[in-house]
């Protein structure tokens, strides 16, 4: 790949093409962070802008969307609605940006016509922040329940949750707006999704019970017999706002929120968040810190595609139900090294921001070297019971498939695109905690279906081994944090000697670290994708804005794409194939 100093180049020569069709249009470009350019537009030229970037120079993945409320920084307009752009073929990204007019009641043009991909997060952000985006094919609320008021991430929003006394006296002041953000209690009728016609076709729902939908997920679909018309996808119920959390916390504090969202991925959710801050302190990371999270990072996504494989072959056949119990049972030994380094098997907290939270005790690493001399043959018996069987194909060839540009224009990202053909993964593509150290490859599959993205994740689980013997082989000694004890809480046993440690140590603990001014887009190779955090500084000890993209919420949306034309049974496979976690989609 393509160093970032190239990168940025020939970014900048994007932004002067842009300049000099668009004229006045381009408002600014800059440098938002080191290598991570940034270009503001004028709203009415804004889908002009995004178009020629996608059709023209080659910015063919929207991976993210969001919005900022400026209404404590002096932004006039007070909202900015953002978009993250990635150019698969030159490994090249762009911020695009543009000023949201109208006040308390901002508008800016919609840019789903050209990715698909920006629909839910476009959603997300008129839902939670109250950005209007004109023409949208489908704007209304997707995480909080239609009568919901107001829009809880604008910043003179409460934060909600009043804190419950230990004894309660109705008639006081303060218990007037007890439970103002509580909805009425009064039904609503339901409403088909725009576009749904139950006088032609039978609707039917499946969930929110759990069995095969992976989580408290709710479908609404549309059949024409026992084929599927059309799907839409009811997200929300286990909605925890995450960030409206994350921007009254320390930055310090919210690593321990990060793994509740994909908790089938909290080794992974920890790094992305603490690669994101330390990028914003521009701080070093021990070398053996490094390896220690690229080990855990990988154990992660093997333990993570495991579930998948396990709670897959259950949806689609009861008759391979023993691989369920084979896959569970390596699961459990990755899940056993989890607890003894940090005495969590689910969510683990164990990544911290300059480090991780202690060293790896002795009996660890002869207990990886047992598991890294088993599971290749445990790979070796899942495929020999799926990959040639008539049953596991019947089931998934042909079944959910997204071509490479549907996957583009969907803004899939991991397993999901690199089994539409499209070979990109972070951790090649922006190497971050050393992953340009490690040879391994980047497997793919052209077949776009059920099947291919089996064949992509199982390669992956190969490929992650390789990664973990890699770091294994080399882990060096060393600290497991950075020396910056304004950053890192001090060892122990500094507290007893060391007034200065002291102090350290107390004012981390009660005040935290504050983060120089600054944006950032950071993002990790997660098991399910891609995995970013936007993060705006004001210069204070809190993030003024957290927003987490999280791949799955954002491949929940291509369900419809993939679920249309074939049978309801079929539906199954598809959301099996997405391998979604609903704390993932709800955050």
């Amino acid at each position: 790949m393509d160093s970032a100093a190239s990168i940025t180049v020939r970014v900048e020569e994007v932004e002067e093409a842009l300049r000099a069709r668009f004229g006045d249009a381009i408002l600014d470009a800059a440098e938002a962070f080191r290598g991570d350019p940034s270009v503001t537009v004028r709203p009415d030229k804004v889908f002009a802008v995004a178009h020629a970037l996608r059709d023209e120079h080659g910015f063919d993945l929207m991976s993210d969307a969001t919005a900022i409320d400026g209404l404590k920084l002096g932004h006039s307009p007070r909202f900015t609605a953002i978009w993250n752009l990635y150019d698969t073929t030159h490994n090249r990204k762009l911020r695009l940006r543009t000023p949201a007019p109208g006040g308390d009641a901002p508008k800016v043009p919609s840019l789903t016509p050209l990715w698909a991909g920006a629909g839910w997060m476009e959603r997300e952000a008129f839902d939670l922040l109250g950005v209007r985006y004109e023409g949208h094919p489908d704007l209304r609320r997707i995480l909080l329940p239609d009568n919901w008021q107001g829009h809880p991430l604008r910043k003179d929003a409460p934060l909600g949750g009043e804190p419950v006394p230990f004894t309660v006296t109705w008639g006081e002041p303060e218990f007037a707006s007890l439970g103002r953000q509580i909805l009425p209690a009064e039904s609503l009728a339901p409403t088909l999704p725009a576009g749904m016609d139950s006088s032609k076709h039978m609707v039917v729902n499946m969930g929110p019970q759990h069995p095969s939908t992976h989580g408290v997920l709710r479908l609404i679909v549309e059949l024409d017999g026992e084929n599927v018309v059309r799907v839409a996808p009811d997200v929300g119920y286990l909605h925890s706002g995450f960030e409206k959390s994350g921007e009254s916390k320390r930055y310090k504090d919210f690593v321990f929120y990060t793994d509740r969202m994909d908790y089938a991925s909290a080794m992974q959710n920890n790094l992305a968040y603490c690669v994101a801050v330390e990028r914003m302190l521009d701080i070093e990371i021990p070398a053996r810190a490094q390896v220690i999270r690229v080990i855990m990072a990988e154990l992660q996504r093997i333990a993570s595609h495991l579930l998948w494989l396990a709670t897959h072959v259950l949806d689609l056949s009861g008759t391979i139900m023993s691989l369920l119990m084979y896959a569970f049972r390596e699961r459990e030994m990755i899940l056993d090294l989890f607890e003894m380094v940090c005495g969590a098997r689910l969510t683990t907290s164990y990544i911290r921001i300059g480090g991780v939270w202690q060293d790896l005790p002795p009996a660890f690493m002869p207990r990886l070297q047992d598991f890294l001399a088993l599971m290749p043959a445990h790979l070796d018996d899942y495929e020999g019971m799926l990959t040639d069987s008539v049953l596991w194909k019947a089931r998934t060839q042909g079944i959910g498939v997204l071509t490479r540009d549907q996957a583009l224009a969907l803004s899939c990202t991991g397993p999901m695109l690199r089994g539409s053909g499209v070979k990109y993964d972070i951790r090649k593509a922006r190497p971050y905690s050393g992953y340009e150290n490690y040879d391994f490859e980047v497997p793919t599959s052209e077949l776009g279906d059920t099947y291919g993205r089996y064949l992509v994740r199982m390669q992956e689980m190969r490929q992650s081994l390789r990664i973990v013997q890699q770091a294994a082989a080399n882990l060096p000694a060393g600290p497991v944090k950075t020396a910056d004890r304004k950053v890192a809480l001090p060892p122990r046993a500094e507290l007893d000697r060391s007034m200065e440690s002291l102090i350290h140590h107390f004012k981390l603990m009660t005040e935290g670290f504050h983060v120089p001014p600054m944006e950032i887009y950071s993002t990790i190779e997660a098991s399910k994708g891609e995995h970013g955090y936007f993060i705006i500084s004001d210069g204070s000890a809190k993030p003024y804005r957290l927003h987490v993209r999280g791949p799955s919420f954002v491949h929940l949306q291509s369900l419809d794409t993939m679920a249309r034309g074939h049978l309801l049974s079929d539906l199954v496979a598809s959301i099996g194939s997405l391998d979604i976690v609903l704390g993932d989609v709800d955050r």
